[in-house]
């Protein structure tokens, strides 16, 4: 189980976001949505400090993180977090 952020997916958070070197994105569950790993639930993301993180990663300067008690979800597979140039638009893959 782990978290991969493809360059362009962090860029995009980067821009969008105003994000800054050195800064936290925690992925967290949330109910509804459009998610299909669990029915109910999808994922959310938001700038904020790391307190307990099961899984990180850290691209062009940003750490991309989920919390331990948010990895149910994910349910033992990775989440592939990419950026779609068709949709100009952030995919999450739960693989």
């Amino acid at each position: 189980m782990n978290i991969i952020v493809e360059q362009p997916a962090a860029r995009w958070y980067k821009q969008e976001m105003s994000l800054s070197d050195g800064d936290s994105l925690r992925v967290f569950v949330r109910l509804g949505g459009c998610g299909s790993v669990q029915p109910g639930f999808s994922l959310g993301v938001m700038k904020e400090t790391p307190r307990n993180p099961g899984l990180s990663q850290e691209v062009e300067g940003i750490v991309f993180y989920m919390e331990e008690d948010n990895l149910w979800y994910l349910d033992g597979r990775a989440l592939h977090i990419r950026f779609d140039e068709q949709l100009d638009d952030i995919q999450f893959e739960v693989i």
